[in-house]
């Protein structure tokens, strides 16, 4: 505004002034309304702030549980099948721990110290040595993860839960360094064999593992319940039974949470409790690699997603209660609901997806590749559905 008179810089500068603060509130509003719709993916942590029942919450009491034998008596089918998930496996205690059973003796060397797990039906034995000296640590109480990947082992001492230094990697069939942790050498001789988790971390990792650790907001784990089972999705079901038995039908059916109900965006988040949502990286600055773990971040930051389809929630292509789908033509549905098939065919409202020119089989093998993570052995779906180019880095 250079050569202008100063009332009218000044006027002018007013003028755009009042127009940025208007379209801020404008933003802002419109922010605050996707947010009630359910439009934009929130952290858990906000999420657990609302008093509707949110996965990992634990505000219920005890007694508001019904207990996965009692949904059993209606859901048989449902609740077998269950039974068979990652989810429900997500941790056992560690004495009934198939990968312990399967090696009863596992060793490991990290520089000068020798490590050992040695399991026995009456008791699981988690020692170092530096040659000159034998560190002990308590019994070995959870063994969190499935094992399709890992399997990493707790103890506590005192009130201290305290996570294993070493992991079960089941590509390598033998221990390894922790992921997060250093080498173990790094640490001296008392350091080496756990570290110790804060409450709240202890208290987040429980929620996710195991059932029942926390109620009326209690962090109790010694009374948890090995995997996610039922009420950790569906909320405590206690009522539901009354109702239902009662006659109340339509009440009974509100009494617990249907998943399916939800917005896409508050679906995925809900998931996303414990697979870590859009709005948890992005806050945590997850960059790299490391976030391929997180399916809700990487799937809502692909072009399919748009702001929210509903033929692309977690639950569209993979059932809670079913054991995890592997082979990649099992999903061709799913994403042909989206893409039409002829090649020389045009998008539409239902088909908005172009035609692949390459195959209409297998899709997830070509465009969602399984990308290696160092430090866990293991390889992830990316959840980021894209063109992938040869030697393309990592799409962050």
């Amino acid at each position: 505004m250079k050569g202008m008179p100063r009332i009218i810089r000044t006027v002018s500068s007013r003028l755009i002034l009042v127009l940025l603060v208007s379209c801020t509130l404008i933003a802002s509003a419109a922010f605050s309304q996707a947010i009630a719709s359910g439009g934009i993916s929130m952290t858990t942590r906000d999420r657990l702030k609302t008093p509707a029942f949110w996965p990992t919450k634990g505000g219920a009491q005890r007694e508001e549980y019904a207990g996965t034998a009692e949904c059993a008596k209606c859901h048989s089918g449902i609740a077998k099948s269950q039974a068979t998930t990652p989810m429900a496996q997500a941790s056992s205690f560690a004495g009934e721990s198939p990968i312990l059973r399967e090696h009863p003796a596992l060793n490991f060397r990290s520089g000068a110290y020798e490590y050992r797990i040695i399991y026995s039906k009456t008791s699981i034995q988690y020692d170092v040595s530096n040659g000159m000296k034998l560190l002990a640590a308590p019994p070995l109480t959870w063994a969190f993860g499935l094992g399709n990947k890992g399997q990493t082992f707790l103890y506590t001492q005192g009130d201290v839960l305290y996570e294993s230094r070493l992991s079960f990697y089941k590509s390598l069939q033998a221990l390894d360094v922790t992921t997060g942790n250093l080498h173990a050498e790094s640490y001296s001789l008392e350091g080496s064999l756990g570290r110790m988790m804060d409450r709240d971390e202890a208290r987040r990792c429980f929620a996710c593992h195991t059932s029942e650790s926390t109620t009326n907001n209690q962090f109790v784990p010694d009374q948890a319940l090995p995997g996610v089972i039922c009420e950790s999705c569906h909320g405590p079901g206690r009522n539901h039974v009354l109702t239902m038995k009662s006659g109340q039908i339509e009440a009974g059916r509100k009494a617990v949470l249907n998943p399916r109900k939800l917005k896409p965006v508050d679906s995925v988040d809900f998931c996303g409790a414990c697979h870590r949502t859009w709005g948890d990286v992005l806050e945590a600055g997850i960059k790299g690699i490391a976030n391929v773990r997180f399916q809700p971040y990487r799937l809502e930051n692909s072009r399919c997603w748009g702001s929210g389809d509903t033929r692309l929630t977690c639950i569209v292509c993979h059932n809670p209660h079913e054991p995890l789908v592997h082979e990649a033509r099992a999903y061709d549905v799913k994403c042909l609901d989206c893409h039409i098939t002829a090649v020389r065919g045009k998008p539409d409202k239902d088909h908005p997806g172009a035609p692949c020119p390459v195959s209409t089989t297998n899709c997830v093998a070509c465009h969602m590749p399984k990308v290696e993570f160092p430090s866990m052995h293991a390889a992830f779906t990316d959840h980021l559905i894209r063109i992938v180019r040869p030697g393309a880095s990592y799409p962050n």
